[in-house]
């Protein structure tokens, strides 16, 4: 890059300390080794964008307009911008910075701001173009329209008033007409609508800037005088046509306006600023650029070779840019609820990638991707679109290859974690949004990673840095599930990792659990900060979880134990043997009168007592009870109370399934005794057979049973409500003869219920057969509830 003026406040960017006039173009050293894609310059400042997405500045801070706290000739690199895609760099942009006397950054208030803001006031505008004034900027959106904002004391910003605006607003004078280029002068705009082919401007006309015949200021976009076309073809029909101009370009800058013109006989069409020119974006990773990469490390391997493709490589920002969802200008809505990427294109791309072919660009990615763009990703990114790069990375199918977990798939988890609220709450949103596919695939890789880590932890010599490369995979996917818990992308099971059982001591684990859980310190032996995986119990299957489930069971039992030898011996020191405790809950019950005599005494029995291991005395019967007594007692029990004179469960036949009838013979409280004996079963590890469906165990955990639910308790009538739902004529009424009541046998009576009231009178026709389905659902399971 070439350089030359004025520099006495560095702004050229010339490393020297020496000040004056560069009347003759000059080689800047610090950037000469750098591929600069364009500059931009303000009365004391530069700045430069380069090829990989980064942007310096230098010159004059004093309003902050650098972006960083820096000032002086040496370029330095705005921070706040990395990973973010910059298409176009202007001394004031939709990222803005600097002085804000007047509100030209668009950011709702009068602030200078000395790092660089988002106007977020523009996201949804489509802004296509930017161009910067004194103290005010007009910005040129896809469709045509013209946002102003900042000063307005001379008309500059084109709402018939002379009044500041410190939000973007638009020019209504020129809506309906479809803008294609605009200009800002000092305190001057210009807007070119090509099909009328008519030049506007408005602002301070003091020096004649405007073109409108006079020197007054104008407050309202006003034509410029002249014989003005965007196109031979707007003058083929008039006879004066060799008076006009035909518009290349408009251009303004101080108190000066200028237009590029051609003539008749050699035009060509008028630049359309809404045009996005691939030229102007920062290196795209594409087809074509693996293409001529590929050509360049064949041919020679030199250093600055291998150096600009890592540059690329490493950048976030070319990354973010080079796979934007082109359909219908999906890229121009990302905001925190949609991302503008196409994963599939980046899918395609990395699958070709690992071809043969593309080994020595791979290695490169592989370097960049290790070496510098994941260590480097911020915690606090600028801005949503810088964010892509979160759901790029995970589709490189290296990630997958266990032989990179430690260099790639765990750094990326940790990076993730390490996202600020806000930024980690927009990944969340986007995780939302993904197809199944990869979301499944994403769960996968770390889960994966997981059991990697668990086979191989003898292996790493510094344990601190096992548990923090665990930690992150399981926090990983703990963050994946709460996602899963609110759009359902997969089955809960698929979070499972069936080899946790083999490759982790489940009791010790939750020991370790419990005691961190109770505040108490391991034995000195264990790291006090070792990760347990009883804190993510999601990822246990089954297996794991009953193992888990009889290890609380155990140390509930020894602690009440414990609760009731330590109260004895004190009993004893107070010579009141009398009131010394068992320590084993023990239950004196009769066969002939099992129901009545167990209520009697689980309800004399505290919550403690109930922890305490069962005993079972049949009375009149000398056996001990090792475990087989009681389990005949669970399961005599459990018969006695599900006998259908009591009237408490109703049996399916179709499905051989139970559930709670709505027709009870017996007081509440038995179905209490059936809840304490259950629990009691598993406590005590004994198996009960109690065929109930699965709606039972998604009450328990308020989730609401739907249509397939009532398929498993009773599949003929799910059958015969998924056919109503999914019969395609409009002769439902004729067809099925059906209204909003349901018939039940009770005892060899059948009766008739409503499902609303009224219900017998209410007809079921295509708009109401769903909500006939719905109120099925809810009365086979809500009514007959009786806990």
């Amino acid at each position: 890059m070439l350089c030359w003026g004025y520099w006495s406040l560095g702004q050229p960017g010339i490393s020297t300390n020496l000040r004056g006039i560069v009347a003759e173009p000059q080689v800047y050293g610090f950037i000469s080794d750098r591929s600069v894609k364009e500059v931009a310059c303000g009365g004391n400042h530069s700045v430069f964008l380069l090829e990989d997405g980064e942007v310096y500045t230098c010159g004059l801070n004093t309003k902050g307009q650098l972006g960083h706290e820096r000032e002086g000739n040496k370029p330095e690199q705005i921070g706040a911008l990395a990973d973010q895609n910059i298409v176009h760099v202007a001394c004031g942009a939709v990222f803005g910075w600097g002085m804000n006397n007047a509100g030209q950054l668009g950011l709702s208030d009068e602030e200078d701001r000395e790092s660089p803001c988002h106007v977020k006031l523009l996201r949804t505008q489509k802004v296509v173009y930017i161009s910067c004034g004194e103290e005010h900027t007009a910005v040129l959106t896809k469709s045509g329209g013209v946002f102003t904002f900042g000063a307005g004391s001379c008309g500059q910003l084109g709402h018939d008033s002379m009044n500041d605006e410190v939000n973007p607003r638009r020019v209504l004078e020129l809506m309906g007409s479809e803008v294609t280029q605009i200009a800002c002068g000092r305190q001057h705009t210009l807007a070119f609508v090509p099909s009328s082919g008519l030049i506007y401007a408005f602002g301070c006309g003091a020096r004649g800037q405007l073109g409108t015949g006079h020197t007054c200021n104008v407050k309202c976009p006003s034509p410029v005088k002249g014989y003005w076309a965007a196109h031979s073809g707007q003058l083929s029909a008039r006879a004066d046509r060799f008076k006009y101009h035909i518009v290349k370009q408009i251009f303004s800058g101080g108190d000066q306006t200028f237009v590029l013109c051609s003539k008749y006989e050699n035009s060509s069409p008028a630049v359309d600023f809404r045009t996005v020119n691939q030229a102007h974006y920062t290196s795209l990773i594409n087809d074509e650029t693996i293409a001529v990469w590929r050509q360049k490390l064949s041919e020679h391997s030199s250093a600055n070779t291998v150096n600009g493709v890592v540059q690329i490589l490493s950048s976030a920002a070319c990354w973010n840019g080079s796979f934007l969802e082109k359909k219908i200008d999906e890229h121009f809505k990302t905001s925190p609820r949609i991302p503008g990427i196409d994963l599939n294109s980046t899918r395609v791309l990395f699958e070709k990638l690992m071809n043969s072919q593309h080994s020595m660009i791979l290695e490169q990615i592989l370097n960049s991707f290790e070496s510098c763009l994941i260590p480097q990703l911020s915690s606090s990114p600028p801005d949503v679109e810088a964010m892509r790069i979160y759901l790029i990375l995970p589709e490189f199918p290296l990630l997958q290859d266990s032989k990179y977990y430690i260099t790639l798939t765990i750094p990326l988890a940790m990076a993730i974690l390490r996202l600020d609220t806000n930024p980690s709450k927009v990944l969340d949103n986007w995780w939302s949004q993904v197809c199944p596919k990869y979301f499944m695939k994403l769960v996968n890789l770390y889960k994966g990673a997981v059991v990697y880590l668990l086979r191989g932890r003898k292996t790493f010599l510094i344990p601190v840095l096992f548990n923090n490369y665990i930690t992150a995979a399981l926090k990983l996917l703990e963050k994946l599930y709460k996602v899963n818990l609110k759009v359902k992308h997969v089955e809960y099971d698929t979070f499972y990792i069936p080899e946790i059982s083999s490759l982790v001591d489940i009791q010790e684990d939750y020991l370790m659990w419990f005691l961190h859980q109770a505040g108490m310190k391991a034995r000195p032996s264990i790291i006090q900060d070792a990760v347990t995986l009883c804190s993510y119990p999601f990822i246990f299957d089954a297996q794991a979880k009953t193992k888990m489930l009889q290890t609380d069971a155990e140390l509930q039992m020894q602690v009440a134990v414990n609760g009731a030898n330590l109260q004895n011996v004190f009993m004893l020191l107070t010579l009141e043997p009398l009131l010394a405790r068992s320590p084993f809950l023990v239950l004196h019950v009769r066969r002939n009168n099992l129901v009545g005599d167990a209520l009697r005494e689980l309800s004399i029995h505290s919550d403690i007592d109930l922890k305490k291991p069962l005993k079972v005395i049949f009375d009149g019967e000398e056996a001990v009870d090792a475990g087989g007594v009681t389990k005949e007692f669970f399961l005599l029990l459990l018969k006695e109370l599900l006998n259908p004179i009591y009237g408490m469960f109703t049996y399916y036949q179709d499905s051989n399934l139970l559930w709670f009838s709505d027709t009870c013979f017996v007081e509440h409280n038995w179905f209490h005794l059936i809840g304490i004996t259950c629990g009691l079963a598993i406590y005590n590890s004994t198996v009960v057979d109690l065929h109930f469906p699965l709606a039972l165990y998604k009450k328990l955990l308020n989730v609401k049973p739907g249509l397939e639910d009532l398929k498993e308790l009773s599949p003929t009538e799910g059958r015969s409500l998924q056919e109503l739902l999914d019969y395609p004529g409009e002769d439902i009424e004729e067809t099925f003869c059906l209204n909003f009541t349901i018939c039940r046998e009770s005892y060899g009576v059948i009766e008739q219920k409503k499902l609303i009231p009224g219900g017998d009178k209410v007809t079921v026709c295509k708009d109401n057969r769903l909500v006939l389905a719905l109120d099925c659902c809810r009365c086979c399971y809500l009514i007959s509830l009786h806990f």
